[in-house]
């Protein structure tokens, strides 16, 4: 089982939580970009640098994932193809996309985006803050403890 994280808008607060829960667990966890990260020495912390392009990295992620792998990303259309490949999806806020919910997601992503292509004004995502750090590392630990069967210290 592994980790892949869509890594170019993923917030340095979520990578840092990722790199402790991959020493603490000793699950591999890949980072994936399309310009050079820096991570902590580690075997259990990885990179992979793709040319820039369109869903290059998230094509990457879906090549390499194995059923039952873990992807963090805030990408509505990768996290569905995540869950057609039989892995789990979690965002960045500590959202877990599920077979459930993921069409509902989708269908407001699109409806959303229509709105902003027709020139409607609807704001952006709020600020990143501390409550979603803490709940995106509950909501990880969790998966963890459920999914991989890792122990959490």
């Amino acid at each position: 089982m592994r980790i892949w994280v869509d890594a170019d808008a993923c917030p340095v607060a979520i990578k840092e939580i990722l790199f402790r829960a991959a020493e603490r667990t000793q699950i591999v966890t890949t980072l994936i970009a399309n310009k050079p990260l820096r991570v902590p020495p580690s075997p259990y912390i990885k990179t992979q640098q793709v040319p820039g392009g369109f869903d290059v990295a998230d094509n990457k992620i879906i090549l390499a994932l194995q059923a039952g792998d873990l992807v963090i990303t805030a990408d509505i259309p990768l996290a569905a193809q995540v869950i057609a490949a039989g892995g789990h999806a979690l965002n960045p806020r500590g959202e877990l996309y599920t077979t459930d919910n993921i069409k509902e997601r989708l269908t407001m992503r699109n409806f959303m985006e229509e709105l902003r292509n027709s020139g409607v004004n609807i704001g952006g995502a709020s600020p990143f803050n501390q409550a979603d750090r803490q709940v995106f590392a509950s909501k990880l630990d969790w998966l963890l403890a459920r999914y991989f069967r890792s122990p959490i210290p």
